[in-house]
């Protein structure tokens, strides 16, 4: 299943490709990703949110509202990219076109569908509580999902058909790397500050 199969996964720098189970892996420990879908009338629209990868059903989860621009357009176009990925160290260069980053990242190729049956989209909300929060436990740390919360919530499952990824990295020598800070209005964004 690893890029290369036809023209969605196609590599231009394969040496970079990685295998099935890297990309199990990435998909496992990536902390966040965006689907991707198109409307009726061919208009792009993405969905930034947390995730979960099933491996047994091989499979993507997210969850959203219930009503809103995710549920209406993958009510009407099935055929749903997502992708995650991971930002490196900066890699400077004697010349600007040599610039380089360190990066890796993973793109699914699938169908999406809004599941239907609450046992699979309790299974999965629980699935990204235990990937976020794997030392916290319902019941103890906290109450569990209840059905008046089932129903407010609209879980989607992206069934994977194929997938790549790949990753850029330098060894720890790499002369002036550095990691880009992140922009300055986070911190106080993330703490609920205005400005």
């Amino acid at each position: 299943m690893t890029g290369g199969g036809d023209a969605r996964t196609a590599m231009r720098r394969r040496d970079r490709g990685k295998d099935d189970a890297w990309i199990r892996d990435f998909l496992a420990q990536a902390r966040w990703g965006v689907a991707a879908f198109t409307d009726d009338g061919g208009q792009p629209f993405v969905n930034s949110n947390l995730f979960w990868y099933d491996p047994d059903l091989h499979a993507v989860y997210l969850h959203t509202a219930r009503t809103g621009r995710t549920p209406e357009v993958l009510a009407r176009s099935r055929s749903v990219c997502f992708t995650t990925s991971e930002m490196g160290r900066l890699l400077p260069a004697d010349e600007a076109l040599e610039f380089s980053v360190e990066y890796a990242g993973v793109v699914v190729f699938g169908t999406g569908v809004t599941v239907e049956d609450m046992a699979e989209a309790r299974e999965a909300l629980y699935g990204l509580l235990r990937k976020y929060a794997p030392h916290l436990e319902p019941g103890r740390d906290y109450r569990g999902i209840t059905d008046e919360e089932m129903a407010r919530t609209a879980v989607f499952r992206i069934d994977v058909e194929d997938w790549t990824g790949k990753a850029k990295t330098e060894a720890d020598g790499f002369p002036g790397a550095f990691h880009v800070p992140a922009p300055s209005l986070l911190p106080g964004v993330f703490r609920g500050e205005s400005g």
